[in-house]
């Protein structure tokens, strides 16, 4: 009787830690967006809005802040749930050519049905989903998953899907070269609230799937087969993570471009932070990925204002040296 009382205990300790942990990057979130939709070339006060301040905040601004926050909470937790499906930190959408799939889908869109809205999200979880594909079974031998072969193939899918992309590049005339350029960068300046709707939309679907499984992926985690003798349904897992993985980042690439890092550095962060139980890495990703993507916009759009820089860069130039930074420590 005692033991368990004591369990139980445990378990309303830890859940109190968890939504404590959980509340703060929400307000961290919060202000996060509080301070990007004030910060700008054109420096805004809730208090006393012009008529033309009102338009620059409610019709250029929010759409983009929010696009922001969506983008980077997908990218975030399909970094989280990857990782942990392959056993792998450097299983990122972007490294793996999953985000360039995403890309290339949206470039014929762009090119084909360009009176489409909708068919840009739907071809960008089409190669998505097909590069996610293709690094996998390249990445599979006889005694499974080969975590060289992973980060290999990735490079491998990355550099084929690069190659296509420029040579497609070449059938854009002079103005949408140029912003289609800016957009495979990152570029959160052409936000509307449509490509937020999908993405919040995706976003929230894929949030809940990989949340679903993530008592699974703490078993896969030390392996599959491994997973598979605790009653794992490795197969259907394998497929929901990958489904949702797909979904996020092309829904997430179809509006921003390829924003690059966030997938990455974010769940190492949480992990480090509170640990490898994907029960909280998942939702926490979630939250600290929208969080990083918001400042990571906002410097954007202040470092060289009125002018901009693509948020991919500013993602890279954080996300970079801090991932060196990860690899030295551990």
């Amino acid at each position: 009787m005692q033991e368990g009382v004591a369990v139980k205990n445990i378990r309303i300790n830890s859940s109190r830690t968890a939504l404590r942990y959980g509340g703060m990057l929400v307000l961290l979130l919060a202000a996060a967006l509080v301070a990007a939709a004030l910060l700008g070339s054109e420096k805004l006060s809730f208090f006393d809005l012009s008529e033309e301040q009102r338009a620059i905040l409610f019709d250029i601004r929010l759409p983009r802040i929010l696009l922001g926050a969506a983008v980077g909470a997908s990218l975030a937790v399909a970094g989280a749930g990857l990782q942990s499906l392959l056993r792998n930190p450097l299983a990122e959408p972007y490294l793996l050519g999953v985000s360039n799939g995403a890309a290339l889908g949206t470039m014929l869109a762009f090119i084909f049905f360009e009176q489409f809205e909708f068919s840009r999200p739907v071809m960008a979880f089409g190669g998505a989903s097909l590069a996610t594909f293709a690094v996998y079974q390249m990445a599979k031998s006889r005694s499974g998953m080969n975590v060289e072969r992973l980060v290999l193939s990735g490079v491998i899918v990355t550099t084929f899907l690069s190659s296509i992309i420029v040579l497609v590049t070449s059938l854009l005339d002079a103005t949408k070269l140029r912003s289609f350029t800016f957009w495979l960068l990152g570029d959160l300046s052409q936000a509307t609230l449509n490509g937020f709707y999908i993405s919040l939309i995706v976003g929230i679907i894929g949030t809940i799937v990989m949340t679903s499984q993530a008592k699974a992926l703490n078993l896969m985690m030390i392996g599959e087969r491994d997973a598979g003798d605790f009653g794992v349904e490795v197969k259907k897992v394998r497929l929901l993570v990958f489904g949702a993985a797909s979904a996020m980042v092309g829904t997430a690439v179809a509006a921003s471009g390829s924003v690059g890092y966030v997938g990455l550095i974010v769940p190492h962060l949480i992990r480090l932070a509170f640990g490898s139980d994907n029960r909280l890495v998942v939702p926490f990703s979630a939250i600290a990925g929208a969080i990083f993507v918001v400042l990571a916009d906002t410097v954007a759009r202040v470092a060289i204002s009125p002018r901009e820089l693509p948020v991919g860069a500013i993602t890279a130039l954080i996300g970079a040296p801090l991932f060196i930074y990860l690899l030295r420590r551990n």
